[in-house]
């Protein structure tokens, strides 16, 4: 596995009270624990990424981590735990529209507040997903187009 990829300081929108930075360091130093994983801790790093890398460098970086954060935590991934491929595409595809549209000129806590509330409830996919095509073990492996709505 490749290491980390670091994007350094955030050139702008930062202050002492920025979580965002600090999250998406304590993810690629691996020293988040896995109580602070949470799905919102996911779409936070993910915005970080999806604000300073091409978009597939982006979901690399997001994959990466998560597999490396994932080992660190002794999770193996199963048919029905662990990285979920369908899940983080997906959400890294609707990050990197919010990215876009936002325009990313507030402090990043303000920017992921403005993404929580669009994208932030866990059961979000499912508006483009049925529950049992998104829980396959089919989309936990690999790439798997939604079956009710295309992704914007």
């Amino acid at each position: 596995m490749s290491a980390p990829v670091s994007v350094g300081a955030a050139p702008r929108g930062t202050g002492a009270g920025d979580t965002v930075p600090q999250l998406a360091a304590a993810f690629e130093s691996c020293t988040l624990s896995a109580a602070q994983w949470t799905h919102q801790a996911h779409l936070m790093v993910g915005l970080w990424y999806a604000s300073r890398l091409p978009a597939e460098a982006a979901l690399d970086a997001m994959r990466t981590g998560i597999l490396r954060l994932n080992r660190v935590h002794g999770l193996v991934t199963t048919p029905t735990r662990g990285y979920h491929e369908t899940i983080t595409r997906a959400y890294m595809r609707l990050i990197g529209r919010f990215v876009t549209e936002d325009g990313g000129e507030d402090a990043w806590d303000a920017r992921a507040e403005r993404l929580l509330a669009r994208h932030g409830d866990r059961d979000h996919l499912l508006r483009y997903y049925s529950r049992d095509r998104l829980m396959s073990p089919e989309a936990r492996f690999g790439w798997v187009a939604p079956d009710l709505h295309p992704l914007p």
